[in-house]
């Protein structure tokens, strides 16, 4: 049971950070002066309502499940301090989203390519976290 609930929480993980990857990159398009804004307004809410955030819904219910299974340790609260700032990235992601969809752009494509990046050391900080956590090195051979 544990496997597939830690197999369901990483995959979902992966889809959430996947949606957190892409929506700044349909930022920078956004920005561009001949593409179809509403086609990228329409691909932006699919890729933020329809699969991000269940993912991301999916990640957090799956990841409350385990720590219910004792899933403890030091490393824990730095992993969820690196969850809740990825939370709070994904519902700036969304009122991003929703200011472009208004025509009411905040930033320029510069502000959205050092954005972009934020997803990445979030995930590299939490599958550091996680992969570190004691009981899973001994599992590794002792790396």
């Amino acid at each position: 049971m544990i496997f597939w609930l830690k197999f369901f929480h990483i995959a979902a993980m992966a889809v959430w950070f996947t949606g957190l990857f892409l929506l700044p990159r349909l930022f920078i398009a956004s920005r561009e002066a001949d593409v179809d804004h509403a086609h990228l307004n329409a691909m932006g809410k699919t890729l933020y309502f329809g699969l991000t955030t269940p993912a991301a819904a999916i990640t957090v219910a799956l990841g409350i499940v385990l720590m219910a299974f004792g899933f403890q340790g030091a490393w824990l609260p730095a992993k969820l301090a690196l969850v809740t700032l990825a939370v709070l990235l994904h519902v700036y992601f969304g009122q991003l989203l929703l200011d472009l969809s208004r025509g009411h752009a905040r930033h320029g494509p510069m502000f959205y390519r050092v954005l972009n990046w934020c997803p990445l050391l979030l995930l590299l900080g939490i599958v550091a976290l996680a992969a570190g956590q004691p009981g899973v090195l001994p599992l590794l051979g002792g790396v």
